[in-house]
């Protein structure tokens, strides 16, 4: 680059907040990271920072024709389906290049004793014939459909609080950030005696600490599948999304 750009990741995930650090160093490189504000209290990452939604796909499309962006990182959570199409149909209308940062999903390994699901009906509907105590390593907005198996015992891990009109019948909450390691983990699951852990394949080691103390313990997983994303330029690690921007 010859003058100073700026570049929009949107952000949300620790891969977002690494990136928007690396690009520090990147000469003539401006970066605003962008947080759908859904956490009440999130990590920030450096540089400038914007919190809220775009109002969809012409919002988006306006916001990068206003602020003359010049590359948008898409760095969001491997489940957040809606913000990733929404780039790909913004960018291709303000003609803007767009990467796609994802981390590489979970495969699993030799031990492992996993049930894929496409949402969380279909889980509900495995642990209601396979499940007593389940740990479920979910988002808080993500409860609900749950709240028909009354005869199971939860562990809940949440960032936040789960919404007060959410009533699981028998149901502890675990506050916590990760990332977590082996040790807690096992510690978690042991104490509570846990026969399922119910979660998304997010990927990344942040949180896959678990999925090995599952390994270990011969616990079983009921794991959603990633849903599908649009056909954009994609790397799956911070070295190869800062190449990228320096190539521009």
């Amino acid at each position: 680059m010859t003058s100073r750009q700026t570049i929009l990741i949107l952000g949300g995930t620790g891969e977002g907040i690494a990136l928007a650090e690396a690009l520090q160093s990147v000469p003539n490189v401006r970066v605003v990271s962008s947080l759908a504000g859904r956490v009440a209290n999130p990590k920030l990452p450096v540089g400038e920072v914007r919190i809220g939604w775009f109002g969809g796909v012409a919002g988006l499309t306006e916001y990068l024709r206003n602020n003359e962006i010049a590359a948008v990182i898409d760095a969001t959570h491997p489940f957040a389906r809606r913000m990733g199409w929404h780039a790909a149909e913004a960018t291709a209308a303000a003609r803007v290049p767009l990467l796609r940062l994802e981390r590489p999903a979970w495969i699993a390994q030799p031990g492992d004793n996993w049930t894929l699901v496409n949402d969380w009906d279909e889980a509900v509907a495995v642990l209601r014939i396979s499940a007593k105590r389940a740990f479920l390593a979910l988002g808080r907005q993500e409860l609900a459909p749950f709240t028909a198996l009354t005869d199971i015992a939860f562990v809940i891990r949440a960032v936040e609080q789960p919404e007060a009109d959410i009533k699981l019948a028998d149901a502890e909450i675990v506050l916590a950030r990760g990332p977590f390691n082996l040790a807690d983990e096992r510690q978690l699951l042991q104490s509570r005696r846990i026969d399922c852990i119910v979660c998304k394949n997010s990927g990344g080691d942040a949180t896959d600490a678990k999925l090995r103390a599952a390994r270990e313990l011969g616990i079983h997983v009921v794991m959603q599948r990633r849903p599908a994303r649009p056909d954009v330029s994609q790397v799956g690690d911070i070295a190869g999304a800062v190449d990228w921007v320096r190539k521009l």
